[in-house]
């Protein structure tokens, strides 16, 4: 599952250029032209990470960020701030409100690649990175593969895409319809208790061979979280 990028610029030849560019790397891309689209945006499918300009129409890209920052969903996403104002006041400022970097215009694109890269392999190393590793469970992208202390599991699309999620946010619940959000995507209709369905066939595949393994945890009225090495008790 491609890391989520969203692109924050009023400048549509920018955004464009930007967006042409990171596709090209393989992240996913969505771009917002100001900053009220930009939060309606983030709350309905929240992105890996935000590439935010400052100066915006409607509500700024400091205020995007603080509000981002507000909100226990996206209090983790990276933020890089994209902007002209290359002031060291600004960069503090930009750095204070919760930006963790902060990339003057006019740059190379290349320079914003690697910026992205380095803010993902530091915050979210889950997205960088082909293996990840969570306890108990290894799960390979490149290869496709998931194991379980070393013991190779097999997973359908959906419950793979679904564990790789979940391994890249450890303990946060996620409600039904995040998980829908982020794992079928916002363009594709889906019953929230199809969500059920396969949680139960990721919790059956995940316990094959060692019935007391079920690191899926329910939160009632909340939604599903991954628990490292969590074990249902009393199960052999």
């Amino acid at each position: 599952m491609n890391p989520r990028i969203l692109v924050v610029e009023d400048d549509d030849a920018l955004g464009t250029l930007i967006r042409y560019n990171l596709e090209r790397e393989g992240y996913a891309v969505a771009v917002a032209t100001d900053g009220e689209e930009a939060l309606i945006q983030a709350e309905e499918q929240l992105p890996d990470l935000v590439i935010l300009d400052w100066m915006l129409p409607r509500v700024s890209g400091i205020e995007v960020c603080r509000r981002l920052r507000q909100k226990p969903l996206s209090r983790n996403v990276p933020i890089i701030m994209l902007t002209a104002r290359g002031e060291e006041s600004d960069r503090i400022r930009g750095l204070d409100t919760g930006a963790d970097d902060y990339v003057v215009k006019p740059f190379a694109v290349s320079e914003l690649s690697a910026r992205i890269r380095a803010v993902l392999r530091r915050l979210r190393p889950g997205l960088a990175e082909d293996v990840v590793a969570r306890g108990a469970l290894t799960l390979d992208r490149s290869a496709h593969r998931v194991s379980r202390d070393g013991e190779e599991i097999h997973l359908g699309p959906t419950e793979f895409r679904m564990l790789d999620f979940f391994m890249q946010n450890p303990g946060r619940v996620f409600s039904r319809e995040q998980l829908l959000d982020s794992v079928w995507g916002s363009d594709v209709y889906v019953e929230a208790r199809t969500v059920d369905v396969h949680i139960g066939r990721l919790r059956k595949a995940l316990a094959k061979g060692k019935p007391g393994f079920n690191p899926i945890r329910t939160v009632r009225s909340a939604g599903y979280a991954l628990e490292v090495d969590r074990r249902i008790v009393g199960a052999d």
